[in-house]
């Protein structure tokens, strides 16, 4: 069944060949979060039919950028209730537990490592310097089949219904290292794809995600590869290439990377 018109996906009246035709968009608006009433970041992100998901986006992007460390660093989230707030179903308001670890050092130290991030601030061995300390290396390596890997992205494929429809939206999965399918998300941004799949398993107490494998659609970019490693994600399939960056980040992690996945054939990155 395709997806409802308010669960990520428009119908727009266009021209194509010369003839007006319908077609349908995936959704993209901006998602401002706040935690404790201080602005922390603006994404733009795919918002569903059901409210779960922007929750889900903002539980993964506060553990994967260092904010939280589980669920129980969260003491309430919730959309903006202010009804003289304008866009307030595109404000998302954090509570954290009282007594979080340093949790006003670590908000700042999250916000100036997003403007670094963004204005190219950080770069080579200090970018992965700084994910270490967050992340240290895995304790144990997760390997995965040979004949297991080019089967997983199109398991995924399989359950993208939003790309379904548009052709343009990322998706994101999570799997056993049997190749069974856990939880799945789609977003516009690749990124926020990651963190709605690990804010899902972080929201429902299954967290950190040790042994699990995340399937994604896009390339393996650096950011993807950290996410991995800050939620204890064992093993990284991309559809597409890896990054110098990615690569040398699941070395020093030892997180077991497999890019281009395609066609039957696929890359595997050596790891310590």
């Amino acid at each position: 069944m395709s997806p409802q018109p308010e669960d990520g996906v428009r119908r727009v009246t266009l021209t194509r060949d010369g003839q007006r035709t319908t077609d349908r968009l995936v959704v993209e608006e901006p998602l401002e979060i706040r935690v404790d009433d201080r602005p922390l970041a603006v994404l733009m992100r795919t918002p569903g039919a059901d409210p779960a998901e922007d929750l889900d986006l903002v539980a993964g992007f506060l553990a994967t950028e260092g904010v939280i460390d589980g669920p129980d660093d969260l003491a309430g989230m919730a959309h903006c209730a202010d009804p003289r707030r304008p866009a307030r179903q595109n404000v998302v308001m954090v509570r954290l537990a009282a007594g979080v670890r340093a949790a006003a050092e670590r908000f700042e130290r999250a916000r100036r490592d997003l403007y670094a991030a963004s204005s190219c601030g950080l770069c080579g061995k200090a970018s992965i310097d700084r994910v270490m300390l967050d992340a240290p290396p895995l304790e144990q390596t997760v390997g995965l089949a040979e004949a297991l890997v080019p089967t997983l992205p199109p398991k995924l494929r399989a359950r993208q219904r939003r790309f379904a429809a548009t052709g343009g939206l990322h998706g994101a999965g999570l799997f056993t290292t049997d190749g069974e399918l856990l939880a799945i998300a789609e977003d516009v941004g690749r990124h926020n794809a990651v963190d709605k799949v690990i804010g899902a398993r972080l929201r429902a107490d299954r967290y950190p995600l040790d042994g699990l494998a995340l399937v994604v659609s896009s390339r393996a970019g650096f950011e993807i590869v950290q996410k991995a490693l800050m939620a204890r994600v064992g093993a990284v399939v991309a559809v597409g290439a890896a990054s110098t960056l990615a690569h040398e980040l699941a070395a020093a992690g030892r997180l077991s990377l497999y890019s281009f996945v395609r066609d039957g054939g696929f890359n595997v990155h050596p790891h310590g």
